[in-house]
């Protein structure tokens, strides 16, 4: 086991944010669209899927490549199929990052493009980082739908 499953992948417990986004919200919430050139939702919570699609891509061929395109828009509409996707998802990053060893943590580095080319431990916090941007982002349109949130979503974002 490597240091990263070891002391990181608590990333569950940011992961979960998603499903506890998922459990508060209904088909029709995922329609909803801010004022502005802004996508829906569903469309900002597709997004995230393929990001995370594009993440585990990368530590798989050490390549940064966000050329990605996931073409099933109906994911976008239906809270069940997002929480089956990011399931899915999850599992897969899980598994790949349970195969890296120690050595390929600190060594072996993504090359993100324009020069940028982090280790695979960094690269694991850059991940994070976008699912936090991700839950702000997410935290305007609950306040916009007049959701509640959790203590965690609350403490957290």
């Amino acid at each position: 086991m490597n240091s990263l499953v070891e002391s990181e992948l608590p990333l569950h417990k940011t992961q979960n944010l998603r499903y506890d986004l998922m459990n508060a919200l209904t088909d029709s919430d995922l329609a909803y669209k801010l004022p502005g050139d802004n996508p829906t939702l569903g469309e900002l919570c597709w997004g995230m899927g393929a990001i995370e699609h594009i993440y585990i891509e990368s530590f798989k061929t050490f390549k940064q490549d966000w050329s990605y395109r996931n073409n099933e828009l109906e994911l976008a509409t239906s809270v069940e199929r997002l929480k089956a996707w990011y399931t899915t998802l999850d599992e897969e990053f899980e598994t790949i990052l349970r195969g890296l060893s120690e050595d390929d943590l600190h060594n072996k580095q993504i090359d993100r493009g324009h020069g940028f080319t982090p280790s695979l431990f960094v690269h694991f916090h850059v991940y994070r980082e976008a699912l936090l941007m991700f839950y702000a982002k997410v935290s305007v349109y609950l306040k916009a739908l007049h959701k509640p949130v959790n203590n965690q979503w609350q403490s957290w974002i």
